[in-house]
């Protein structure tokens, strides 16, 4: 199962903290593509395509070598690192681009980039109404939210609720009961952050965090540990019934008779989705739009799942068994992008300060 592990790249994050005008550019019409988004075969295609991608891109090789056959392009796929690391690359090489295209970048980091000016002006054809395209500069191809998770199994045979808000955490009946990740170092742990700040609001986030801590939550470094060793729901067969995980998780969990041992706490869910765009300075636009669109694409949609376990943005190539086991939540914590672009470092600083 490849889960979304991604380290945030602090340093960097701290060096990019000034900012620059945010300018919404309209966004331009994609190449002539299929009804599925697939790119149509263009004659004059050929040459090189660069993917930059976070290191926890995974697509089966026979859809990525559709697409050069389809195209006529070749496809090389370049992962600089993780998900912080991925934002900061493309913003410190953005005069000297690293390729043509970039995807993976999530609603956490990606106004940092826009706003430096890193992004050609295009949106895909097939994207879905609703979801935020950074002023026409970004395409969403995946989603998934990051929850709290709990051991139903575990709750059964005790005495105590299943909890249901992020209060509960700091009721002393579920002391020492918690791990999350730390935000500094996984997406999901930056992710649980910034529901934290839009559940509780600027002036109440680090206070509950600080109750957390007092009702002896545990910080894991990364979502492997505190899901696998820590977790009582999974194969670590951990001491805590409470994990910070995903929305999807519970699919991968069915017992037997196909019922879900764990299930997420809706109310603490937060929204991530990532994006694909076009970098500015490529010298193939052509391409690099095509590219775009064809992750947009049935195949690449469908493969999603299974192999990046996210929720694809094309909502039928969503599997049967998360529509009914792990649904995205209805009314998951949002927070303003721009407020996330400019606060994100400050709120790391005061989180490692206080429990770091």
């Amino acid at each position: 199962m490849s889960k979304r592990l991604i380290v945030v790249g602090l340093v960097g994050a701290l060096a990019l903290a000034a900012c620059s005008s945010s300018t919404e550019p309209e966004p331009t019409a994609g190449p002539t593509s299929a009804e599925n988004g697939t790119p149509a075969t263009d004659a004059e295609a050929g040459g090189t395509l660069t993917l930059v991608t976070h290191d926890s891109f995974d697509l089966p090789g026979e859809v990525l070598a559709a697409f050069e056959a389809e195209s006529g392009y070749e496809l090389n796929v370049i992962a600089p690192g993780d998900g912080g690391e991925l934002s900061n690359q493309l913003i410190l090489t953005k005069d000297s681009p690293l390729g043509d295209v970039v995807y993976g970048i999530d609603n956490t980091f990606a106004s940092r980039p826009v706003e430096e000016g890193v992004f050609e002006p295009f949106v895909a054809n097939r994207t879905p109404e609703g979801i935020d395209t950074f002023g026409g500069v970004l395409t969403p191809i995946d989603q998934g939210e990051v929850c709290l998770n709990v051991d139903l199994e575990w709750f059964a045979g005790s005495e105590l609720k299943v909890p249901t808000s992020f209060e509960d955490l700091t009721d002393p009946a579920y002391k020492e009961l918690a791990v999350v990740t730390n935000p500094a170092t996984s997406s999901p742990g930056l992710a649980f952050l910034m529901a934290t700040v839009g559940h509780f609001g600027e002036d109440g986030w680090l206070e509950y965090w600080q109750a957390l801590e007092a009702n002896g939550l545990k910080i894991a470094d990364g979502w492997s540990d505190a899901y696998y060793v820590d977790f009582s729901g999974s194969e670590g067969e951990g001491p805590r019934p409470i994990v910070l995980s995903y929305s999807s998780s519970p699919a991968s969990e069915l017992d037997d008779d196909g019922v879900p041992r764990t299930g997420a706490v809706s109310a603490t869910c937060f929204r991530q989705v990532e994006y694909a765009g076009v970098i500015a300075g490529t010298e193939n636009p052509a391409g690099a739009q095509a590219l775009v669109e064809f992750l947009l694409s049935d195949a690449v949609q469908a493969a999603i799942p299974d192999y990046m376990w996210m929720y694809p943005v094309i909502e039928e190539h969503t599997p049967a068994d998360w529509a009914e086991f792990a649904p995205l939540s209805e009314n998951p914590v949002e927070l303003d992008p721009a407020l996330i672009a400019a606060h994100r470092t400050e709120w790391l600083k005061a989180w490692l300060e206080e429990l770091g």
